[in-house]
């Protein structure tokens, strides 16, 4: 790959930075202004399914990422994107609006397999400014939590790991220590998975 070639990554996350990097890929931040309402991206559509909501979702954190590009008059280069979302059953559980939420969250996963849907997209814009062209990879995997006594859960809550992610846990940091078993993909429960990410940069001509 060239040294000039890189990708914009539109995400706060420091898990994704650590992944793409974890590829070799060099890449710019292309965070939001305060005045875009990145939250309001995220709502739920009444009876949506998980599966549609985080795909959904991703295509519009991409399109609000290449306006950003194009609006900032930044140098054209391809913006990758990603969501990923909590599913137990047909329910989407979100991030924790506060310790009690969280504690409710973990209390419905303990001793239960849940989904964990991770969405990537990239797109790239012409010169003039209009889409060029956009895909989309989906990742799902299994996770299945032990049973949690509620002081677990509560030590867990108190430790402020869950706060800010989605289903309220991390798998890379405490919350392995309850996890009997995972089926899939380990850094797409991370928030980017590597084997999905790799082949749409490669559709954008990063050699990964």
């Amino acid at each position: 790959m060239s040294d000039s070639k890189f990708v914009y990554l539109a995400s706060q996350s420091p898990r994704r930075r650590q992944l793409l990097e974890q590829l070799g890929v060099r890449y710019e931040l292309l965070l939001a202004d305060e005045q875009e309402d990145a939250e309001a991206l995220e709502v739920v559509l009444p009876n949506e399914a998980p599966r549609a909501y985080v795909q959904r979702v991703t295509l519009l954190k991409l399109e609000a990422a290449l306006n950003r590009m194009k609006r900032r008059g930044l140098p054209l280069a391809p913006v990758l994107c990603s969501d990923t979302t909590v599913a137990l059953g047909k329910t989407i559980l979100g991030k924790p609006d506060d310790t009690k939420h969280a504690a409710q969250i973990l209390g419905a996963l303990s001793g239960q397999t849940h989904r964990v849907l991770t969405s990537v997209a990239m797109g790239t814009l012409s010169k003039s400014g209009k889409p060029l062209k956009t895909e989309q990879a989906l990742s799902v995997s299994n996770v299945r939590f032990a049973a949690l006594t509620r002081t677990q859960i509560q030590n867990y809550v108190a430790s402020g790991e869950p706060m800010g992610k989605a289903g309220a846990y991390a798998v890379q940091g405490r919350a392995a220590a309850y996890i009997e078993h995972i089926s899939g993909s380990y850094s797409g429960i991370m928030g980017l998975p590597m084997f999905e990410t790799a082949q749409l940069l490669r559709e954008f001509g990063f050699k990964v």
